[in-house]
């Protein structure tokens, strides 16, 4: 497999692998059209999932706005919460096709190798996230169910209904989060030298920090939480993101390079290398 499309669009792709080469720390290294082929999929996969996160987010505040004014006329809305667990379940799915549609065009790839190197041991995650940013992503969903479970013990039946909705926002993220660690945990490994073994180990790693970032956690709040007044709830909600965003922001530069993890890891298993 190649890239696709016009010599223009080759041409444009192969650019954007070599800047992708020199941003992670593989000066002088020139691009090929495998490696192009793997970033411009991953692109328009990660393009098309925060595009779906942003549907997500606004189909959640819609959800709370109409389903608030259902209540306001009938007394209850469950068809509104129906309808907010259906589009989980379609978030969920959507994510699941479109890291099987990246598994596949990386199969693709592989079978074109002439030969196939591969770790002798599967890296695990303290590897590919790093324990500090595993541990944030982990406090921050917690932090999230614990602080919506709280709120819906109040005596106001707006905020309790507004936690309920916030809740099954919360787990659908969580969830599709799990599912795209899972792939980028578990797909096998593209290469036929040292070099594009550390390349494959540096998008596994961006990959995986990618599915972590809770930064959907904190606008689910604005789009089903926050009114018009501002209450001891929402200012706790308010402190709770600003607080992860900034603990966020901090450990994330003092993360070891992916490109450091990833050359370690090459050098060390080129050493007990499988090949085909």
């Amino acid at each position: 497999m190649t890239t696709t499309g016009s010599p223009e669009t080759r041409q444009r792709q192969l650019d954007e692998a070599g800047r992708w080469l020199r941003r992670h720390g593989f000066a002088g290294v020139s691009p090929t059209p495998p490696l192009a082929a793997r970033l411009a999929v991953r692109q328009r996969t990660r393009l098309a999932t925060q595009l779906l996160l942003a549907m997500f987010i606004v189909a959640v505040g819609v959800t709370y706005t109409s389903s608030r004014q259902q209540a306001a006329v009938r007394g209850s809305a469950p068809d509104w919460l129906l309808v907010l667990i259906l589009m989980v379940v379609g978030l969920v799915a959507t994510q699941f096709l479109l890291h099987w549609w990246v598994r596949q065009a990386d199969r693709r790839l592989a079978d074109t190798l002439p030969r196939r190197v591969t770790l002798p041991a599967r890296l695990g995650w303290r590897a590919v996230l790093g324990v500090p940013r595993a541990a944030i992503a982990v406090t921050v969903f917690a932090g999230a169910v614990v602080l919506a479970l709280h709120a819906m013990s109040a005596p106001d039946s707006k905020t309790r209904y507004a936690a309920v909705v916030l809740l099954i926002g919360v787990c659908g993220a969580a969830v599709a989060m799990l599912v795209q660690l899972r792939y980028v945990l578990t797909r096998p490994v593209v290469a036929d030298d040292e070099v594009s073994l550390s390349a494959d180990l540096v998008m596994r790693s961006k990959d995986a920090r990618n599915a972590i970032n809770p930064s959907v956690l904190w606008a689910l709040p604005i789009s089903s939480v926050l009114d018009n007044s501002l209450g001891r709830w929402n200012a706790g909600w308010l402190a709770f993101a600003v607080l992860s965003a900034v603990t966020f922001a901090l450990v994330s530069p003092c993360t070891r390079r992916s490109a450091v993890i990833a050359r370690a890891a090459a050098e060390h298993a080129m050493g007990g290398t499988v090949t085909r």
